[in-house]
């Protein structure tokens, strides 16, 4: 996979696939600028480098359909503060009109497509207009790791079309981290999983198994596994129909001799609300009616006490509902365990990072992936099309 360091960008097109899919407020703020911030630096690398700089991002699920709030306007009017030189926003990613703006850009200049997906032809990875876009480009950069488990036109289509192609900083950030803390980390590996749904995560369990020396399981997902070992987890979320494989990978986790941690207490509530009752109980001893919401203390002590000599750490999933205050104590600890161990911290996903910024403590972490889906297809063994792609 070539970097963009290996081109010479100066005077020539440069598609940028960027992911500026953002959280905004109702008056369509920017409510946390971190795709874009960390995208910057290979942004202003092309703009050195006098590249005629021609970014892309989708923004939301508008279904193929234009949607005003769903502009990458507020975006065009962010980066041109962040960069200080004007940012032109095209009416379109495709047609007529783009070609014409693309045709009079000089060196240095940018110019921010429109929202990819009010094309539906973008999710569908269509042919004619992975070629539309591909004929804007005299070199692709992919930066998008988060898009890039997706084989869409902007991800995969278009660099399929364009000769000269490679990955961003960012891109290749996200791959060295992942390589120096999957491939070949330094050990004792470590992997913290939590999060809802065993479903959405077996896969990445069960690849994860052969190359972790022990694992933390936390979150509403833990109460499959507890329910499969024979206990009573109450009115807690469970994935009945798991129950076995739960059980199954409890037995191959002994067999290969890795260490396999599970809460030993909860903080349980009478009902899922910020004013329910609530009160600390054993794993054991979860009343009839009640659910597990978050791990109690024991396990907080316990599960930093499984990373005491960690070197490698990855973190997928909160332990609670911490997006409630009476549940967040759990994922709040292990924010702060992985902010003072003494090992290479990776956390990724959505909840994980969002926990991680409630907590302050980011400036601790290691490295936060922008990844949600890709970095958990990662986790599973999966190759990413988006970076596939840039090997051919």
């Amino acid at each position: 996979m070539k970097s963009i360091r290996d081109f010479n960008l100066s005077g020539k097109r440069v598609l940028l696939r960027a992911d500026f899919n953002v959280p905004m407020d109702e008056q369509n703020r920017i409510t946390d600028d971190t795709r874009v911030t960390m995208v910057l630096p290979t942004i202003r690398y092309i703009l050195k480098e006098k590249g005629k700089l021609i970014l892309c991002s989708h923004m939301g699920r508008p279904k193929g359909k234009k949607v005003d709030s769903l502009s990458l306007a507020p975006v065009a009017g962010h980066l041109q503060a962040l960069l200080g030189v004007p940012v032109t926003l095209a009416p379109d990613c495709v047609g007529a009109e783009v070609t014409a703006l693309v045709e009079k850009m000089a060196e240095g200049e940018v110019l921010l497509l429109e929202n990819l997906r009010f094309h539906p032809e973008e999710t569908a990875n269509d042919p004619a207009f992975s070629g539309q876009l591909a004929k804007l480009a005299d070199v692709y950069i992919n930066d998008a790791f988060a898009a890039s488990h997706r084989a869409h036109a902007s991800v995969v289509g278009v660099a399929e079309r364009v000769a000269e192609k490679g990955a961003g900083l960012l891109l290749q950030m996200e791959m060295d981290y992942f390589q120096k803390s999957m491939a070949d980390p330094i050990r004792p590996l470590v992997a913290v999983i939590g999060g809802a749904k065993v479903s959405s995560k077996l896969g990445a369990l069960e690849n994860m198994l052969s190359k972790v020396d022990s694992m933390i399981i936390g979150g509403a997902m833990a109460n499959t596994f507890l329910k499969s070992m024979g206990f009573q987890v109450g009115a807690s979320k469970v994935e009945d129909d798991l129950l076995d494989t739960a059980k199954h990978f409890v037995d191959a986790a002994k067999a290969k001799g890795v260490k396999l941690y599970l809460p030993v207490d909860f903080v349980v509530a009478d009902r899922f609300a910020a004013d329910a009752v609530t009160k600390t109980v054993a794993f054991c001893d979860i009343p009839s009616g009640w659910m597990a919401l978050d791990i109690g203390p024991a396990s907080a002590i316990l599960f930093q006490e499984a990373l005491q000599d960690a070197k490698t750490i990855i973190w997928n999933g909160p332990m609670g509902a911490f997006e409630i205050d009476a549940f967040a104590r759990g994922t709040m600890a292990m924010c702060r365990t992985l902010a003072a161990a003494h090992a290479l911290s990776i956390v990724g996903g959505g909840d994980s990072n969002a926990a991680v910024k409630k907590s302050g403590e980011g400036k601790n972490i290691s490295y936060m992936s922008t990844g949600g889906g890709a970095f958990l297809e990662l986790m599973e063994g999966k190759v990413l099309p988006g970076v596939a792609v840039l090997d051919c």
